[in-house]
């Protein structure tokens, strides 16, 4: 599947101080801004850095949603250069090399009038404006980031989910998706490319989308084997290559990946989120963020059992006029989870008749419930030679049923036992930031576009 260009649709969120305070207690270091051209998005992104102003080591920066902006004349360098020059000294904007940071969301096919893409993009971020420090989101194969004299390093979108193999071997423009596990192959084909710039690696924990026509997105990525944690663990691995990670996202609702509180007014037609709180993601990203930064996995003081999944079967045959989504045959009938524990012991998970016990061990264990049957999802945590129980977790909701209203929804359920619930009551912490390793988060605070 080849990743469409994206179009515009709007969501008036407003980026409070709680939702700054939510992620920064999870070690997340900033958001990503994705800001588009309609009249009322530079006064959303005005409220976005006012509220960073409560935070002091919280930061914001400009993402540029070359998907929604004009960018063939001189002239449609205007707005970003005014949106530069408007924050590039704001005390909650993030700098590296004394120079603000600013990104994209593709505009490897804009010219700003210029004879070339590079040239275009020089005269309009590196020229006549605040000194800027470019990674953008450049779907230009790996082979020619050479070529490119306006950037700084690249932020690859793509990579947060499983490409194909012929993608991931030659050196191609767009993405294709494919049914196999994740794997680190495209972020090196750009960094190997980079010399001393900078890379942004992208991470994300699901996809899927249904519109129907006029828009006509309607598929899923490759989400099962773990994808969120196996992608964790290899920025954790790769971590000296990798300068910025980039959670994908904080509230895209109408893709399904977001992580943060579902709120403000979602787009029209995104009847999958209703129901779907992600934000237990939140606290299991928590642990790989831990990784990310500080190169070890923390000590686990404290039990938790994460599990998530889809509520209906993948292969349903349901009167929606949308169709079911493409891709749907990628996804597993299948509960998934992650035991992160301070001791070894047994997880027993069940769902009506479907069940397995899985002997675990101390830090992180990937479990898995295959799902057949309408039936609730029940976690059962036992320890030593004569199994005492030590943890019962049923998520409220998690509720797989064969008898799926009518129309398609591939969206994850996501739970996460209480904290406080295992061996003690003690919270894993995040590190501080450190040196060029920051963890962000996009937030479509002005807009969410559709791709």
């Amino acid at each position: 599947m080849v990743r469409l260009a994206p179009t515009l649709i709007l969501l008036f969120i407003q980026l409070s101080s709680s939702d700054i305070q939510l992620a920064q207690s999870k070690g997340i270091d900033g958001f990503a801004l994705n800001a588009g051209h309609e009249t009322w998005q530079p006064g959303q992104i005005s409220n976005a850095y006012t509220a960073a102003l409560n935070f002091t080591d919280f930061k914001l920066f400009l993402s540029f949603d070359m998907s929604s902006f004009p960018c063939q004349n001189v002239s449609d360098g205007d707005p970003l250069r005014q949106m530069i020059n408007g924050y590039a000294q704001h005390p909650n904007q993030v700098q590296v090399d004394g120079k603000m940071l600013i990104s994209t969301f593709v505009g490897d096919n804009c010219t700003f009038g210029a004879q070339s893409v590079d040239q275009g993009w020089l005269n309009t971020v590196k020229s006549n404006v605040s000194a800027t420090y470019f990674i953008p989101n450049f779907n230009a194969p790996p082979e020619t980031m050479g070529t490119f004299t306006s950037i700084d390093g690249i932020f690859n979108w793509n990579a947060a989910w499983p490409e194909s193999a012929s993608s991931a071997a030659t050196d191609v423009t767009l993405f294709s998706a494919t049914n196999t596990n994740i794997t680190f192959d495209p972020d090196q084909r750009y960094i190997d490319r980079l010399g001393e710039r900078r890379y942004m690696a992208g991470v994300s924990p699901w996809f899927f989308t249904h519109y129907g026509p006029p828009l006509n997105k309607n598929w899923i990525y490759r989400a099962d084997e773990w994808l969120l944690i196996q992608r964790w663990q290899m920025l954790v691995e790769n971590r000296d290559k990798i300068a910025f990670a980039q959670i994908i996202s904080w509230n895209d609702y109408s893709e399904s990946h977001y992580v943060g509180p579902y709120e403000g007014t979602p787009p029209d037609g995104t009847n999958w989120v209703q129901g779907f709180d992600h934000t237990p993601w939140l606290d299991l990203m928590q642990y790989y963020i831990t990784a990310y930064k500080t190169g070890s996995y923390p000590d686990v003081t404290d039990d938790r059992i994460f599990l998530w999944g889809r509520l209906y079967p993948a292969n349903m045959t349901l009167d929606d006029p949308i169709g079911i989504p493409d891709n749907w045959q990628w996804a597993s009938d299948k509960a998934w989870g992650v035991a992160l524990l301070g001791q070894p012991g047994t997880l027993h998970l069940t769902c009506g008749t479907d069940t397995t016990s899985i002997p675990v061990n101390e830090g992180q264990n990937l479990v898995q419930l295959s799902l057949s049957q309408s039936c609730g999802v029940t976690s059962e945590l036992t320890r030593g030679k004569k199994n005492v129980k030590v943890m019962d977790y049923t998520p409220l909701g998690f509720n797989f049923s064969t008898n799926p209203p009518p129309q398609y929804n591939f969206n994850a359920f996501v739970a996460a036992s209480p904290a406080g619930a295992g061996v003690t009551s003690s919270a894993i912490l995040s590190s501080t930031i450190s040196s060029w390793r920051m963890l962000l988060a996009v937030c479509f605070v002005v807009s969410v576009f559709l791709s």
